[in-house]
C-alpha cells in the first residue's frame, strides 16, 4: 500500500506554549488527528491506531483522555437497539 506524507508548518512558539519537545508535539498531533477521524466515524479504530503509530489496544485506552467513547454508535441508535 502506498504511503503519503502530511507536512504541517508550526513555529517554535507553539512548542514553547505547550512546553513540549518537537518529538512530543508531533507524536501527539498524529494521535489527535487519528482520534478526531475515528470520533467522526471516518476511519476504524484499527486504521486510527495505525495512523497514530500505536497498536489498537493502546489507541482505545487513550480515548478517555479526550472524553471519546470507544463505542461509535450514536445515542439514538443505542436507544433504539435497547428498546428491541
Amino acid at each position: 500500500m502506498k504511503e503519503n506524507t502530511l507536512t504541517i508548518k508550526y513555529s517554535d512558539g507553539v512548542l514553547l506554549s505547550l512546553k513540549e519537545s518537537k518529538k512530543e508535539f508531533e507524536k501527539e498531533a498524529k494521535y489527535l488527528l487519528a482520534l478526531k477521524l475515528y470520533e467522526l466515524g471516518k476511519i476504524s479504530s484499527g486504521k486510527a491506531a495505525r495512523l497514530a503509530g500505536l497498536n489498537r489496544v493502546e489507541f482505545l485506552k487513550r480515548l478517555g483522555q479526550y472524553q471519546v467513547s470507544p463505542f461509535q454508535a450514536d445515542l439514538d441508535e443505542m436507544l433504539e437497539e435497547s428498546q428491541r
